[in-house]
């Protein structure tokens, strides 16, 4: 199986901290989001991935090589392939074309999940769907009495479903996606003037395609800073700390877990948590810091920080706020 992360967008809603580094590789709990998102997927897959395709802008190379080793960690081939233009959903999955071949899972690396079902390999496909509140926002799929979806609906100014697709799609047979995003390119079918996933889905399930909803328990957003802290608080919740904080210094400082603490941190002086991620080589003195995202190599003395997130290389020197900070900042 593989999986094929477009990632190319700018992740304008997550500024200033994606004006450094592009939105999929923000740490959520002491791991990229990117990172996160493809581990649950292989957990749900059940099965071994043996290719991770990113499609990605113009990060860098840096960012590539970091890409090709989360792929490694996972015991799957890295690849990497670029939209240089944003057209669409559609356009950005078939950019990974070299990649649709036997059953794939997409997955658009904005969001992550938790999931209690295994997936079915022998269905035609499956859209990951969750229940939301007010379904305006989104696209939504409805399901017939069997749970085969029957429609996919972008936005509904009514209640027509409240199953939300978040983004994470699995296909039986790429080649038969690949020959539907192509067929769109070719006869210009668009929009809103972009390329769009859901009108290949829709041309499959007419040609007899069934596709099934994959319910998740619980989908986290990180599309901006709130909704990157929150994601933070829910991973630490539910996840383990069984990690060794390496070269932790620590004076007269109260850690109230959950916390994620990266390696050769110092703490002087402070209370920090609960739901805390603290990255690398961060310094923080005097302060009292929670439910915050503090990244790697920052210095950070004589605060009283809550529901902040603040990049790397950052200096800062303040009072009582909740901040939102890119990296190479310097304030106070």
């Amino acid at each position: 199986m593989k999986i094929i992360v477009p990632m190319a967008g700018r992740g304008s809603r997550l500024r200033p901290h994606t004006l450094t580094v592009p939105k999929p590789l923000i740490p959520i709990a002491g791991k990229p989001i990117v990172r996160r998102l493809v581990e649950d997927i292989t957990r749900v897959c059940g099965q071994k991935i043996d290719e991770i395709a990113f499609v990605i802008g113009d990060f860098g190379e840096v960012v590539e090589t970091e890409l090709l080793e989360i792929a490694k960690s996972l015991n799957a081939k890295g690849a990497i392939y670029h939209q240089d233009e944003a057209l669409g959903t559609a356009h950005a999955i078939l950019c990974a074309k070299e990649a649709l071949e036997g059953p794939v899972v997409v997955a658009f690396a904005d969001t992550l999940f938790r999931a209690d079902f295994t997936l079915d390999a022998e269905k035609d496909g499956i859209i990951w769907v969750q229940k939301v509140e007010d379904p305006r926002a989104y696209g939504v799929i409805k399901i017939n009495e069997n749970s085969v979806i029957t429609d996919f609906v972008e936005k509904p100014q009514e209640l027509v479903s409240d199953l939300a697709i978040i983004g994470v799609y699995f296909f039986r047979d790429g080649l038969k996606l690949s020959h539907e995003l192509q067929y769109l390119i070719d006869n210009n079918i668009t929009e809103k003037g972009e390329f769009q996933l859901t009108n290949a889905l829709e041309n499959m399930k007419q040609k007899g395609a069934e596709f099934y909803p994959g319910k998740v328990d619980e989908w986290l957003d990180c599309g901006n800073p709130i909704a990157a802290v929150h994601a933070n608080k829910r991973v630490l919740e539910f996840t383990a700390n069984d990690e060794a904080r390496k070269a932790l210094n620590i004076e007269t400082t109260q850690i109230i877990e959950p916390c994620f603490i990266g390696e050769n941190v110092e703490l002087k002086n402070c209370t920090i948590g609960p739901y805390v991620s603290v990255g690398n080589n961060t310094c923080i003195i005097n302060s009292t810091i929670k439910n915050t995202i503090i990244q790697n190599n920052t210095s950070i003395v004589d605060a009283d920080l809550e529901d902040s997130m603040i990049g790397s290389h950052v200096e800062y020197t303040g009072g009582k706020k909740r901040i939102s900070i890119g990296d190479y900042s310097k304030i106070g």
